[in-house]
């Protein structure tokens, strides 16, 4: 297969992004093509020591920005890494198209040039949500769509369902629906509606959640609105930076506290690593006509390298394809009822 990566996406283009490619091709025997700015990736190519075969350069000598109107930008700036990159993958030239750039070009990217998989009202982004000493969750929609409707949350289960399964190796995952209590009747009229969907469909859907069982593992895959979602991600991420940032100061308060800090030393390193969002790959936008995965703008070597690995099995078990089998039976299953 081939993996098209972007180059030229995120706050540490392309150098992170080159070596993250670089460590995943001692890995795999896929190709990866960076798209961007040809004499920048050389470049940094070059300086990193690569000299095989397995990574090439498709020169795009536009970039689009954080800054910029993502439709707008889209529609303007054809040779962007962005859009070259998800041509490419319309166009057969790749099997999936990972960014650290712009959310919201992605978004578009895939609407526009993909296409929505039929049936779907809304794509969505599903984060990988750590649960300290577990096995992660999925949390959809992460801010793909501020605003939903019931039918959209249950594609999000069903698609974060899907990608559970066949990407991480979870069976039979479990579904739960943030809201602000877990008796069935809670909620607003959006939640109550949806609880209804997800109760009658034929996933594995174990009822309301509350936010603070998510680091309970409470479920496989957690379902909300992208305003919600957003709002969970940004303040797991703050909390986590806090909690390890507080465990450094203390631990370096007197010298009975280092001593502490050297005997736990390879817990604590097991605890940053389980907070490491750059351990778990980037986010899926499911629900558009081809595989895109979005990386976080700060992604490091690590990150990059782990998107590329986690980019494999999303591919080659079909994701898409499968997506696009179980929106048609629950369209058959609506229209039979």
């Amino acid at each position: 297969m081939r993996i098209i990566l972007d180059g030229m996406g995120g706050d540490n283009a392309p150098d992170s992004i080159v070596r993250g490619a670089i460590a995943a091709a001692k890995e795999i025997e896929d190709d990866i093509v960076v798209v961007g700015k040809e004499d920048l990736i050389a470049d940094s190519l070059k300086a990193n020591g690569y000299k095989g075969d397995q990574i090439t350069v498709v020169n795009a000598d536009e970039v689009i920005t954080n800054e910029e109107a993502p439709v707008k930008a889209v529609r303007r700036k054809k040779d962007s890494s962005v859009v070259k990159g998800i041509a490419m993958v319309r166009d057969g030239q790749g099997d999936v198209f990972i960014s650290a750039g712009s959310t919201g070009a992605m978004l578009a990217g895939g609407l526009f040039i993909l296409g929505r998989i039929e049936g779907i009202d809304r794509p969505t982004l599903a984060t990988v949500y750590p649960v300290i000493s577990h096995e992660p969750s999925i949390l959809t929609d992460t801010g793909a769509n501020a605003e939903c409707k019931a039918k959209n949350l249950l594609e999000f289960a069903t698609m974060g369902s899907l990608y559970m399964e066949k990407v991480l190796g979870r069976e039979n995952p479990t579904v739960g629906l943030v809201n602000n209590g877990t008796e069935e009747g809670k909620g607003t009229a959006l939640t109550k509606e949806a609880y209804e969907l997800l109760s009658a469909s034929d996933l594995n859907f174990i009822g309301n959640i509350e936010t603070r069982e998510l680091q309970d593992a409470v479920c496989d895959v957690i379902v909300t609105d992208g305003f919600t979602g957003n709002a969970i991600v940004k303040l797991t991420e703050g909390m986590g930076l806090m909690v390890l940032r507080e465990l450094k100061r203390r631990f370096l308060t007197n010298a009975k506290s280092k001593l502490g800090a050297v005997l736990l030393k390879d817990q604590l390193r097991d605890l940053k690593k389980e907070f490491n969002y750059a351990e778990y790959g980037g986010a899926p936008i499911l629900g558009v006509k081809g595989a895109l995965l979005k990386m976080h703008g700060s992604s490091d070597e690590l990150a990059v390298k782990q998107t590329i690995l986690k980019s494999i099995p999303y591919v080659k078990e079909d994701v898409v394809g499968k997506i696009e089998e179980a929106i048609s039976r629950n369209e058959d299953k609506d229209s039979s009822e």
